[in-house]
């Protein structure tokens, strides 16, 4: 008798693949699995009260209704614009691609581009989760510097474009058939402000399915980085990399960013890999370099935007993220030599 087996879709077969993948490893190299899970436990019982804090302060931001009023307050004068969606941007725990329902929904309403622009590039670098994350796993001066770095590069992009606000590729940004004016998004979360969300059940409702679903996200993105800093630490010799990414190479800084930020997955993942290159001696400039960019610009953001915006308006985007990044990183080295 033949059993149909039922046909595996998309994420399912990605992660049919990493369990058989992970389960053969296990077995070919036991010492060094069990030395992975170990580290895994380990690491997630450091971080763990931080990272929490993070993820009801997202969820409650969510489920307050704060992302979706953002609109309003992006119109008006380009320098008060710029400076106010590189704030939001800045707080505003959405990532690179979870981010383009919001800005899509912003241009398609008549909201400039240079106000988009700022909060597009800013907001993926950071945010409360994220913050705290790289608090607990890189230090605080690497948790303030990127918080100050992504409202810079929401500043800088944001001007650039204004200055640029006469071209096609900024006053015609989206593709024709790009504009997706409405979608699931749109009818999960709050549209009007309060954050009391306690009196409301459809908020708390809203809280309850943020924080579930970030949670997974996050356990699942850490549980990925761990294992990569735990294998990348034993199996990766400290002088590979330290001729080309250390303090005294030149190529650092522009290396981090141009070979980082393609690869880029997720920015709570990166923290782990970026905090075993610098044990393998990193540059911090190179660091913060790879963590801006990455967020910022990484394949799967431009991936997303590509299905929206002209490809002018992308090259610009791509071409902000990339310098504003480079000069990020060079000045973050030149403050880390300074106060260290």
């Amino acid at each position: 008798m033949i059993v149909a087996l039922p046909r595996l879709q998309g994420r399912q077969l990605i992660w049919a693949t990493a369990a058989v993948l992970t389960v053969a490893v296990a077995l070919m190299w036991p010492q060094r699995a069990y030395g992975t899970l170990h580290f895994v436990l380990q690491s997630f019982m450091d971080v763990a009260l931080m990272v929490a804090i993070g993820l009801i302060i997202s969820a409650w931001v969510a489920a307050s209704g704060a992302a979706t009023v953002t609109a309003r307050w992006f119109k008006g004068r380009p320098v008060a614009t710029v400076l106010i969606a590189s704030g939001i941007g800045t707080v505003t725990p959405v990532c690179g691609v979870t981010v383009l329902p919001l800005t899509t929904g912003f241009l398609a309403s008549g909201v400039p581009l240079a106000p988009i622009m700022a909060f597009w590039l800013s907001s993926p670098i950071t945010g409360p989760t994220m913050l705290t994350a790289t608090w607990a796993l890189l230090g605080p001066g690497f948790a303030i510097g990127k918080m100050l770095a992504a409202f810079a590069l929401g500043v800088f992009s944001g001007a650039m474009t204004a200055l640029l606000a006469h071209t096609q590729m900024v006053q015609n940004p989206l593709r024709a058939q790009g504009v997706v004016k409405g979608g699931p998004c749109g009818t999960c979360m709050p549209t009007d402000l309060s954050f009391r969300i306690w009196r409301d059940p459809a908020r708390m409702h809203a809280f309850g399915a943020n924080l579930v679903s970030t949670t997974r996200t996050v356990v699942l993105c850490l549980t990925f980085a761990f294992s990569a800093e735990f294998l990348l630490r034993d199996l990766l010799p400290a002088h590979v990399l330290t001729a080309y990414i250390g303090s005294g190479s030149p190529y650092a800084i522009p290396l981090a960013v141009l070979v980082g930020a393609p690869m880029y997955l997720d920015g709570l993942a990166a923290l782990p890999l970026v905090r075993g290159l610098l044990d393998l001696g990193m540059s911090p400039g190179a660091a913060m370099a790879l963590l801006v960019s990455g967020g910022a610009v990484s394949i799967w953001g431009v991936m997303a935007v590509a299905l929206v915006l002209r490809p002018a308006t992308i090259a610009l985007f791509v071409a902000l993220a990339v310098s504003g990044s480079l000069v990020i990183g060079y000045i973050f080295q030149a403050l880390w030599m300074l106060f260290s």
